[in-house]
């Protein structure tokens, strides 16, 4: 079965970096793009940010741009995004997400457990 295991997330101060980590198993990996979503409390999804399959294609949230830097590891089946300069904004649960079609359709058919992210001081 498909599984997405996201962890990374914690308590960090404003300014302060989190590595987050999602590790796929039960689908080829390497041909799927992948997707990171957040979820502040009160708020819509969010999408944050976006990969193709080879890497190749990335998106970014206009919120995020500039900060956050996602990458993919193929050969380990897990997706990473960095997340620099923190916000108290950026609090949220993270999740990540198999992208369904291309990521420019923002499809996603599988979602992992989400990792809570909180910026505070």
């Amino acid at each position: 079965e498909v599984q997405l295991q996201a962890s990374g997330g914690g308590l960090v101060q404003p300014g302060g970096s989190l590595r987050l980590s999602c590790l796929g198993s039960g689908f080829t990996f390497s041909t799927y793009g992948m997707n990171w979503v957040r979820q502040a409390p009160g708020k819509g999804p969010e999408r944050v940010s976006a990969i193709n399959s080879a890497g190749e294609l990335i998106t970014y949230a206009d919120s995020v741009k500039g900060r956050f830097t996602i990458s993919r590891d193929n050969a380990k089946n897990t997706l990473y995004l960095q997340m620099n300069s923190l916000k108290p904004e950026d609090t949220a649960t993270y999740y990540c997400a198999r992208a369904w079609g291309t990521i420019a359709n923002s499809g996603m058919d599988y979602w992992g457990n989400g990792t809570q992210v909180t910026v505070s001081s």
